[in-house]
């Protein structure tokens, strides 16, 4: 029954630069699904919701050993042609909407990627209790509905603009302010623009503390190549091409999120989060739970507990980590960097890294 499809419902609209459509899979007799084994799953048809398609998939016996006596429940991304951000929400009714809801997550917001690492799939492990969907089932007639609201955000710029900032940025022209980040020939950059893209360059360029020669800013503990990158962003809401093949390495990724959280670009963290969260493993566990704790990234911290919880916790010195459970020791075993689909989980509770 892997992969069976189910009809659905759907009402959608549209507002200003988001797209909402409801995806529905119906359940129609649960009872019949227990037993189909661990990673097995139900799926509704493919929807198409702001220019993408989505599914639910949704695992009756869990989709890892580690669910333990839970039904877990994912949103699926099949597109895969750009990154798309997502706001959704995922609940499931018993008997085609009857209050209480038997499970119900408030709205997350994720960033589904299509990159070589592929993130295409968000949801909870820990969907709903089975044994709480059997015995509503034992007394009713076994029939749920998992319900989930998708929201896709559209970049309300036009195209070409972003391509635009970066000419600018690498024009020079009428340039304002002027940075000098260690040995590196200086960065020139215009004002108005760093103001809008950062709290901080606009309390220091125009807050009530900003000096009268602010047209030349030292910026200290940032490298010039992370501060390059940075400057980029905010001009384009890109990171700009690495100019190697495997792409940004993970200490490079930890330094641009340390100045991300500095200057308040939050959508950056959040980027270079997801893409720690891909290079999480037994030599990297303890720089990426420091990095987490002290820059309060929570994405980071829990994929930190779910791969290795008792290095992510902290442990007695010089204790080796063997903590991880036997599925997740299969997956480093076969690569956290493989092409195999790899899933998301969003809980509802809780080379060196350098600041």
């Amino acid at each position: 029954m892997a992969g069976e499809r189910v009809p659905e419902k759907i009402t959608s609209s549209t507002i200003l630069a988001e797209t909402t459509a409801t995806l529905c899979l119906e359940v129609s007799n649960y009872l019949q699904l227990t037993g189909m084994g661990v990673s097995k799953f139900v799926s509704s048809p493919a929807l198409r919701i702001g220019g993408y398609d989505w599914r639910i998939d949704f695992f009756p016996d869990g989709e890892n050993e580690d669910c333990a006596g839970n039904a877990s429940a994912f949103l699926t991304y099949l597109s895969r042609d750009v990154d798309v951000s997502t706001k959704f929400r995922m609940r499931m009714l018993e008997k085609k909407g009857r209050l209480p809801p038997v499970a119900s997550f408030d709205v997350s917001k994720r960033v589904f990627s299509s990159g070589p690492y592929k993130d295409d799939s968000w949801g909870h492990y820990k969907f709903v209790d089975k044994a709480k969907l059997e015995s509503l089932s034992q007394l009713g007639d076994g029939c749920f509905t998992v319900l989930c609201d998708v929201t896709v955000i559209h970049d309300s710029l036009p195209v070409e603009l972003p391509s635009h900032l970066g000419r600018v940025l690498r024009d020079g022209r009428r340039t304002d302010v002027t940075f000098h980040v260690g040995r590196r020939p200086k960065f020139h950059a215009h004002s108005p623009l760093l103001a809008a893209g950062s709290p901080v360059f606009e309390a220091q360029l125009y807050g009530p503390m900003a000096d009268k020669d602010m047209g030349r800013v030292k910026i200290v503990d940032v490298k010039p190549f992370i501060f390059e990158a940075m400057l980029h962003y905010i001009y384009t809401d890109f990171l700009p091409p690495c100019p190697d093949e495997g792409g940004y390495s993970a200490a490079a990724m930890q330094h641009l999120l340390v100045a991300a959280d500095r200057y308040g670009l939050d959508r950056l963290k959040l980027m270079c989060e997801e893409e720690l969260c891909k290079r999480i493993d037994a030599e990297t566990i303890a720089t990426m739970s420091m990095l987490a704790d002290q820059h309060q990234c929570k994405r980071l911290k829990d994929a930190c507990l779910e791969l290795f919880p008792a290095a992510a916790r902290g442990r007695p010195r010089g204790k080796r980590v063997k903590s991880a459970t036997p599925i997740v020791s299969t997956k480093l075993r076969r690569g956290l960097r493989s092409d195999t689909k790899r899933r998301r989980v969003l809980r509802s509770d809780k080379e060196g890294y350098i600041c």
